[in-house]
């Protein structure tokens, strides 16, 4: 999609990849986890030159959403998410603490984001996939060719399942189920570290062989 552009911004303590993604047909665009370096971010932005339409988020781990409220008040706009995880967002404040950090505060969310609905951006959309495991809303992004998966599934490895709400097997499950179905050629844009193809994590993937 040459008219689709997408660049990843690590932020944050944990070096989280914060996504904005571009029509150039329209110059229209949305940001995905813009949990911190909000300052960065919105250099980043005006670099591009485009018009920031849209906030979505993942999923509601503090690294995710640290800051997320100061972004919130640098732009208006509100942010979407999937209901299952309210409770992260309203606990923001004491789980960050608990991590010795200090957050924005409880950011503006719309727990709107559910399975199989389209997000529109520019001539473009993207289909939501409901992708529970590392969290209880994890959602993922898909457009064709890219999937955006926040935690879900990283370059040889996979999102951890240790946290409250988080299940080993229902993250397999989906896994299996939501993004191994795509395309090898699908290319994989993860929460942290690089990324990756989803025919290459089929093939070497140790947790999914």
């Amino acid at each position: 999609m040459p008219n689709l552009e997408w660049k990843r911004i690590p932020v944050g303590p944990l070096a989280m990849n914060c996504y904005i993604c571009v029509c150039r047909d329209t110059n229209k665009g949305m940001i995905i986890d813009p949990g911190d370096n909000v300052s960065m971010l919105l250099s980043t932005i005006e670099e591009l030159d485009f018009s920031l339409e849209k906030i979505l988020i993942t999923h509601g781990h503090f690294d995710h959403i640290l800051n997320l409220k100061e972004f919130q008040q640098q732009t208006g706009l509100q942010a979407q998410a999937h209901p299952a995880d309210k409770p992260l967002f309203e606990n923001l404040n004491r789980i960050a603490q608990m991590y010795g950090l200090e957050s924005a505060g409880v950011p503006d969310v719309d727990f709107c984001l559910s399975e199989g609905e389209q997000i529109a951006l520019g001539t473009h959309s993207f289909e939501i996939l409901h992708t529970p495991g590392h969290s209880p809303g994890s959602v993922s992004f898909l457009s064709d060719g890219l999937a955006i998966v926040g935690d879900v599934l990283f370059q040889g490895s996979i999102g951890r399942t240790d946290l409250p709400g988080g299940s080993f097997d229902e993250l397999l499950g989906t896994i299996r189920t939501k993004l191994l179905p795509l395309p090898d050629e699908t290319e994989v844009l993860c929460g942290h570290g690089e990324t990756t193809m989803i025919g290459y994590e089929r093939k070497y993937n140790p947790f999914l062989l």
